[in-house]
């Protein structure tokens, strides 16, 4: 399993066009500890994973976790550029914020919930 998600984010790296470095740099970790998970010596924790898909919301955390799903998105297979991308999804939290804003009130969209086992539930808001 370990080696599985070590590809998921060699496959998020090169997508994007990054060095080890940047990608380090951009999700905001040492460049050591991108070095040594690349290298097996050790395994992404839930902030590293997190950090991964704050910084790049197009990536699913289902596929990164565990290979379910996919990466990129169908749906943005024609925006491979990473600033199109970021433009794209920065257009959609404004979206969200304003909307959030004229309700004065902060709504649940997800739910994550992690457990000690390394397994997952994810639960959706409904509207």
């Amino acid at each position: 399993m370990n080696e599985a998600i070590i590809e998921r984010i060699r496959t998020v790296i090169n997508h994007y066009g990054l060095t080890v470095s940047t990608f380090a740099d951009k999700i905001g970790v040492q460049r050591s500890s991108i070095s040594h998970l690349l290298n097996g010596r050790n395994r992404p924790s839930l902030d590293f994973v997190l950090k991964v898909v704050q910084t790049y919301p197009e990536v699913n955390l289902y596929w990164l976790l565990n290979g379910k799903g996919e990466f990129p998105p169908k749906e943005n297979l024609e925006h491979s550029s990473p600033i199109l991308d970021s433009d794209v999804f920065n257009t959609e939290e404004r979206t969200i914020k304003s909307s959030t804003t004229e309700k004065n009130q902060k709504e649940p969209v997800k739910i994550v919930i992690f457990y000690a086992d390394g397994s997952f539930e994810s639960f959706n808001a409904k509207n």
